[in-house]
């Protein structure tokens, strides 16, 4: 079952439960239960956001969408924005899962490139049952020098991050050299970019890393929400 009322803006920081649950877009079985946050530059509905959901939830995982303020905002008037500040994407982060039905325990909270650098930021102290990052933003692009790694280093909670191995946020050379928390695990995709999208020559497609991706975070899940099938 989908269910989602994007055109609800959020333009204030305190908004209630009801109205950000009316702006989900969940898919899939309500248990076990994986959050999935956008990228910067598209929502929650974009065409790859769509094929990892549809992915995961052939693969028995649900999995909530929300967009955070500033899509939302875009959606609404027709024009872009910029990301909201980092507070306020943490916040509107705890309001979803606050929002939420499952016992914070019981969720696996995810997201694609800065949904998921969000995501890495409270992972702890909302005390989730796992974390996964998809094309997780190591530093901005061209600036290598820029690390987002610090808080990585102390991170407790489970987590798995896929990346693509050319990835210009951060590809396999430049991360195996960071240095980050025994508790992430990483998948590197040959190849792939930040959308984990190989080039005709490396042998491999989109749709295989896809798969692949959808293979691993299922299981991923699985084996950290209790209670799930197997």
């Amino acid at each position: 079952m989908v269910r989602a009322a994007a055109e609800n803006v959020v333009s204030t920081a305190a908004v209630s439960v009801e109205v950000i649950k009316s702006s989900l877009l969940i898919q899939g079985p309500k248990h076990p239960c994986l959050v999935l946050a956008h990228g910067a530059g598209a929502g929650m509905d974009s065409e790859w956001m769509q094929r990892v959901s549809d992915l995961l939830v052939a693969r028995g995982v649900g999995v909530v969408r929300f967009e955070f303020p500033y899509m939302q905002q875009r959606r609404a008037a027709g024009t872009r924005r910029p990301p909201d500040r980092q507070p306020r994407l943490l916040e509107h982060w705890q309001q979803v899962v606050a929002s939420l039905d499952t016992p914070v325990e019981q969720l696996v909270i995810a997201g694609k490139s800065m949904g998921g650098r969000m995501a890495s930021m409270l992972a702890d102290e909302l005390g989730v049952a796992g974390l996964v990052c998809l094309g997780y933003p190591f530093h901005p692009q061209g600036k290598p020098e820029k690390l987002r790694t610090e808080h990585l280093l102390a991170l407790k909670t489970p987590s798995l991050f896929v990346q693509g191995s050319r990835d210009a946020l951060g590809n396999r050379e430049e991360v195996g050299g960071y240095g980050v928390s025994s508790a992430i695990e990483l998948l590197w995709l040959e190849d792939g970019d930040h959308d984990m999208k190989p080039r005709v020559k490396s042998g491999f497609t989109q749709a295989q890393h896809l798969s692949v991706l959808a293979d691993r975070v299922a299981t991923f899940v699985h084996s950290q929400v209790s209670g799930s099938p197997r």
